[in-house]
């Protein structure tokens, strides 16, 4: 089996004072944060996942979201430079490490922008979405990092959500699954599923069929497990209310690194 290794960030003290866009703010219970990151990186350990500290940034309420800084291709590793300012001292530490894994370290400059929650690998399709974190510098300088190490970037509106990914992920097949109200262009997907809850677009593949994903779609697990998947729920409300999801709580490594 090739090296798998999940970056993650511990919660900051201030994740209370997240950002959100998209939703209406809602009170944080810290504490149980910090239970249910516990129980999310240890779902990850249990099936099969390396997990890689990155330093805390205390100071930095939405850090926890660790794969907003930085999008890994092969042994490229593109550190974003977020749409929201207030954002961008949170890939300090994430450079470091990443470059202690052995990728080479490229960086988004101004006036490009890009989140990570943007960006959904399939294969060799990179989608990125442009929306209010991600602009066209950005995909720009996105295409420029991975083109020539042969992905293949398609640029896809995001106007419902605050990423990309807060609207579709992807199975193990590549069918592209997505809440179809918060999907902008389902149509631009060669193969789009739509689910019933809006937390059940979000899947992160843990290899072997299964798929982590978040406690709050019961029905969208139900409707995987019809389909041959094997869902792993864990609960993550309290970043839920921070327009968090499963897969931004991580940045997951293939071996080098895919």
């Amino acid at each position: 089996m090739p090296s798998q290794k999940a970056l993650i960030r511990r919660p900051s003290p201030r994740l209370a004072e997240g950002l959100v866009t998209h939703i209406e703010r809602t009170k944080v219970d810290v504490e149980l944060a910090a239970e249910q990151w516990e129980a999310y990186a240890e779902a990850l350990r249990t099936h099969g996942w390396e997990t890689v500290e990155v330093d805390p940034a205390d100071d930095c309420p939405d850090s926890v979201f660790v794969e907003d800084a930085v999008v890994v291709y092969r042994n490229v590793a593109l550190i974003g430079r977020s749409g929201a300012e207030s954002r961008r001292g949170e890939t300090t530490g994430v450079e470091e490490t990443v470059a202690r894994l052995g990728c080479s370290v490229n960086w988004v400059w101004e006036p490009g922008t890009l989140d990570g929650g943007d960006v959904l690998k399939v294969g060799d399709t990179i989608y990125v979405g442009r929306g209010g974190r991600t602009n066209g510098a950005g995909i720009q300088q996105l295409r420029a990092a991975f083109e020539p190490l042969g992905a293949r970037v398609v640029a896809v509106p995001v106007s419902k959500v605050l990423h990309l990914k807060s609207a579709v992920t992807a199975l193990p097949d590549g069918t592209v699954v997505g809440h179809e109200p918060l999907v902008d262009t389902p149509s631009i997907f060669p193969r789009f599923l739509g689910v019933p809850e809006e937390s059940g677009a979000h899947v992160v593949l843990l290899g072997g069929g299964k798929l982590l994903m978040a406690a709050s779609a019961p029905k969208t697990a139900e409707l995987y497990a019809d389909l041959g998947h094997e869902p792993v729920l864990v609960d993550i409300s309290e970043f839920e209310k921070l327009e968090g999801c499963v897969t931004c709580l991580s940045v997951r490594l293939r071996g080098l690194y895919a």
